[in-house]
């Protein structure tokens, strides 16, 4: 299978530095491979849908290139992820690929990505460690140390002197649950455990349990989005909500895209995430604007990643001249730099990750919603594991 794997996507290789035929040069075709049904079909759901938002806004047409837009359902399985991809660079001859829901399906594309040259936009999946398994993966997300460490910066000046930490036993959450501990421990707090929950099929009730003989001033959590409101159902059936015990997390947990079905119980809980779509900004205002009325329903920060992933595309297209040769195309979204419905952004020439704002959150009630209120920011934000390497 890898040798026919191999011996495709060289084919690939091959044709795109020989040149294609002149009519399939008029277009840029743009894979999108992400759970559409499953358990996160909601990421799936928000990224295309601001994908095709964004093309209804700025044309479908760039630099001479009709763009394309293809969307497979990977269903959150990464042999079907592998498959996908490589039908699309092998068979479809796609420009770009995009998507990537959660951080195993990332690494399944990798390779194919690698092998054929072709520009990947990360619009979602969070692990640090993504971009450095392919050259040609971009990211427009974010990524779980660069929104963590905001928040153990803010506990540790914030009266949190014991925490735990419950993650979802996957790439990200062990990326939250050590950047969080080794953040906060730094700054003197202590840290009295820390829990890792299954990804499929989570059951967090016996783990709150833990939680409530230990008693810590503050609890934090790393579940991906659209698990939130299951936690937050147990976190209150425990009775953790009346407890004293601080609940605080990243933006995945109060996900703009189901927080108003959690209820009351959040009101309070304490984030930090690079996007709400209570952002104040005009172009955030417009964004939001139009996306419910393309979608009747509110954004996420999955679907800025695609948004963001779209804008990128673009910009990079404009940048080659129409150019889809892959090497160029990635060597223009390198330093690119635009303001986002986030605010303003750069991908890090270096490391191919978002430079951004991490915004501190509380949940409040605005005009009869939950949302995610900002008031705090910490400007250009890096990933911080990279950024001690010199990135």
């Amino acid at each position: 299978m890898l040798r026919r794997q191999f011996l495709a996507a060289a084919a690939v290789a091959a044709a795109l530095a020989g040149g294609l035929p002149a009519q399939a040069q008029q277009v840029a075709k743009v894979g999108l491979v992400l759970p559409m049904t499953g358990p996160f079909a909601s990421t799936g759901r928000q990224i295309e849908a601001a994908a095709r938002l964004y093309i209804a806004q700025h044309g479908d047409t760039v630099a001479g290139r009709k763009i394309e837009l293809l969307v497979r359902d990977d269903t959150g399985t990464p042999d079907v992820t592998r498959r996908l991809t490589q039908e699309l660079v092998v068979n479809e001859k796609v420009s770009f690929l995009g998507g990537f829901g959660l951080t195993p399906l990332a690494y399944a594309a990798a390779p194919i990505a690698t092998q054929g040259k072709v520009p990947a936009i990360v619009m979602a999946a969070a692990t640090s460690a993504i971009t450095e398994q392919s050259p040609f993966f971009v990211r427009t997300s974010f990524t779980l140390p660069q929104a963590t460490v905001v928040m153990a910066d803010w506990a540790a000046k914030n009266g949190v002197k014991k925490m735990m930490s419950l993650v979802s036993d996957y790439g990200p959450g062990i990326d939250a649950e050590k950047s969080f501990k080794d953040r906060f421990t730094a700054a003197g707090g202590e840290s009295v455990g820390e829990l890792r929950v299954p990804l499929r099929n989570p059951d967090f009730a016996p783990f709150l349990q833990r939680v409530v003989d230990a008693k810590p001033d503050a609890l934090f959590v790393f579940v991906p989005s659209g698990v939130g409101a299951q936690f937050m159902k147990q976190f209150v059936e425990r009775g953790l909500d009346k407890s004293g015990v601080k609940l605080l997390a990243t933006g995945d947990v109060t996900d703009d895209d189901i927080l108003n079905d959690m209820g009351d119980a959040a009101l309070g809980v304490i984030t930090s995430h690079h996007y709400a779509a209570a952002h104040q900004s005009p172009e955030n205002k417009a964004f939001v604007d139009a996306f419910r009325k393309a979608s009747n329903a509110r954004p996420n920060f999955m679907a800025v990643g695609g948004w963001d992933g779209m804008h990128v595309i673009y910009e990079a297209l404009k940048k080659t001249g129409g150019s889809t040769d892959g090497t160029a195309l990635l060597d223009a979204m390198k330093g690119m730099s635009w303001t986002s419905p986030r605010g303003p952004v750069q991908i890090d020439a270096a490391t191919r990750e978002m430079v951004q704002n991490i915004y501190i959150r509380k949940v409040e009630k605005v005009e009869d919603e939950l949302h995610n209120v900002e008031f705090a920011t910490f400007e250009a934000v890096k990933d911080p594991t990279k950024a001690a390497k010199g990135g």
